[in-house]
């Protein structure tokens, strides 16, 4: 969906990607660049990239707009900020609460005078909480030590929120995350695949 940033800047928030909190398959399954531009003059002189590390969004995942982050209408900061696709480009931080996907565009007003908006995403962090990247939080494009999941019919996992406010409860909680599974504690019961340098999830009932 396209939305409006400042001047005729358009973007496109993909909803489904944005919503990427969770989801992670059970054992043996598959789990779940910041460009360089010239200095330039924007219209509404947030910042020298759109979104860029430091700067704020409003509310809403499927339509957005940068705004100051001293405004009401600010609802989350941008962590880190980089081109690409999330597929190919660096994990964002593990407490990351949600991710903003920027689609390329050709906009009349845009960061460096060229004429388009790259092809990007940004980790976002609410400025107020709850924030459901933190550890137990029930959400966040990471799942990492600290939190909870349920399985699904399918042999996945999602992520919940361990104090159950989530709407389903959890079952089973990540409390190591290791090379390989051999090097689980004996207690671990399943086994959540993770991303990052250790990508082994030991995960014990709750």
């Amino acid at each position: 969906m396209c939305v409006s940033g400042w001047g005729a800047r358009a973007v496109c928030a993909v909803a489904g990607a944005v919503l990427l909190a969770g989801c992670r398959e059970a054992p043996g399954g598959e789990a779940d660049r910041t460009a360089a531009v010239a200095p330039a003059v924007r219209p509404t002189g947030y910042g020298a990239v759109f979104l860029g590390v430091g700067e704020c969004s409003s509310f809403g995942r499927t339509s957005f707009t940068e705004v100051s982050c001293a405004s009401e209408r600010a609802a989350a900061r941008v962590v880190t900020r980089h081109d690409g696709t999330v597929r190919d480009g660096p994990l964002c931080p593990p407490a990351t609460d949600f991710v903003l996907h920027i689609s390329e565009q050709w906009p009349a007003a845009d960061e460096d005078g060229d004429g388009m908006v790259p092809l990007g995403y940004a980790c976002m962090r609410h400025l107020q909480p709850p924030h459901p990247g933190d550890p137990g939080g029930g959400g966040g494009p990471r799942t990492v030590v600290g939190d909870c999941v349920y399985a699904l019919a399918d042999g996945k996992v999602r992520e919940t929120a361990c104090d159950g406010s989530g709407p389903r409860g959890p079952e089973f909680k990540v409390t190591k995350a290791v090379d390989a599974r051999a090097d689980c504690p004996a207690s671990t019961a399943f086994y959540v695949r993770l991303r990052g340098t250790a990508p082994v999830g030991c995960a014990v009932p709750v």
